[in-house]
């Protein structure tokens, strides 16, 4: 029997979908239409938490005065774009203890050799790997338990988080397995496919589109004006070739396919279909195109953030409500944690 006969056989609880951002700059085009827009459609089919992940943030420094207020802005980018405290959770990570608690359980059950494994410490530590926070080491591990303190059985995750949502599931058939308790966590599955799950810097169409990129015009911010939006676009870079007919003529030319790709999601086209609109055409036409399509979709959006923004406290009590919610959720799944462990008084 395989891990997901297992975890189909076994696992009897709702479908949950748990995501996250982490409060750390201005929230852009690839977060909208990699994450909120998916977030926004999953609210309608499952029981979903959309967390702003504050711990996994501090694993680098944060300044400690603007802490509170990033954290504040990503909940305004999540209701901006859709996402309904009626339907789904949202909620700070660092309010909820059981984050905090299982990623301990969970670090005595994890292995150093499945942590060394991992991609994106290699990536983001380098060198300096020894200079480095034990958090960013031991992150995926807290990942796993912000999943599995609810028992969430999907994660919208990106290609770069796939190893990190593999390492959830093994922990997680560790506990079930070494406690003899089968079952009692699931296996969660990602869910990465649909029309914009990875969009790409307008500057390198190999490079994933990210606020931590020190050139703005790599990126449209949530909080761009019309105006730049339009510079961005206009300066992104293409080649010297007409917009092709085909998409095989698109495997060697990154930046025309993600500036094609972008375009798909947000007009709801499939690729193909952008290319038969403005095949033969130079990027003085589709890059036009392009912005005016980004602008309307997009000034919505930014008028409600800025007046969620305005609004702080209107936000600050989705955020309490949500946290309340997400507590009531994991409170008994994390007691019956402890039981399973032979915690006294448990």
């Amino acid at each position: 029997m395989d891990a997901q006969e297992n975890y189909q056989e076994n696992y009897q609880g709702p479908q949950r979908v748990f995501s996250g951002m982490q409060p750390t700059g201005a929230l852009h085009l690839g977060n909208y239409l990699g994450a909120l827009t998916k977030f926004v459609d999953l609210q309608n089919t499952h029981e979903c938490l959309f967390c702003i992940v504050d711990l996994h943030a501090v694993t680098v420094f944060q300044d400690p005065k603007l802490l509170a207020s990033q954290t504040r802005e990503i909940a305004a980018a999540y209701l901006a774009a859709g996402v309904d405290p009626a339907k789904a959770i949202i909620y700070p990570q660092s309010q909820v203890a059981a984050h905090t608690e299982l990623a301990w359980f969970f670090n005595c059950i994890a292995r150093v050799g499945w942590l060394s494994r991992m991609t994106q410490f290699k990536d983001k530590a380098g060198k300096n790997s020894e200079r480095v926070s034990v958090g960013l080491y031991a992150y995926p591990v807290l990942q796993a338990a912000d999943i599995l303190a609810f028992k969430a059985t999907h994660v919208p995750v990106g290609e770069d988080q796939k190893q990190h949502l593999e390492l959830s599931r093994d922990i997680a058939q560790k506990f079930n397995n070494d406690f003899g308790v089968p079952g009692f966590f699931p296996l969660p599955e990602p869910l990465i496919k649909g029309p914009g799950a990875r969009i790409m810097s307008l500057r390198d169409g190999t490079k994933k589109m990210s606020k931590s990129d020190p050139s703005d015009n790599s990126r449209i911010n949530l909080t761009d004006t019309a105006d730049m939006i339009a510079k961005k676009f206009r300066k992104a870079r293409t080649d010297a070739g007409m917009v092709p007919d085909n998409m095989d003529e698109l495997a060697d030319r990154p930046e025309v396919k993600n500036l094609v790709g972008i375009y798909a999601a947000l007009s709801g086209l499939k690729d193909q279909q952008v290319l038969a609109q403005f095949a033969g055409q130079g990027f003085g036409v589709f890059k036009p195109a392009l912005a005016d399509l980004a602008v309307d979709k997009l000034r919505p959006i930014s008028t409600r953030l800025n007046d969620y923004l305005d609004n702080p406290g209107e936000v600050d009590k989705v955020l309490a409500d949500g946290a309340q919610k997400a507590h009531e959720i994991s409170a008994p799944i994390m007691a019956d944690v402890r039981k399973v462990m032979g915690f006294w008084g448990a």
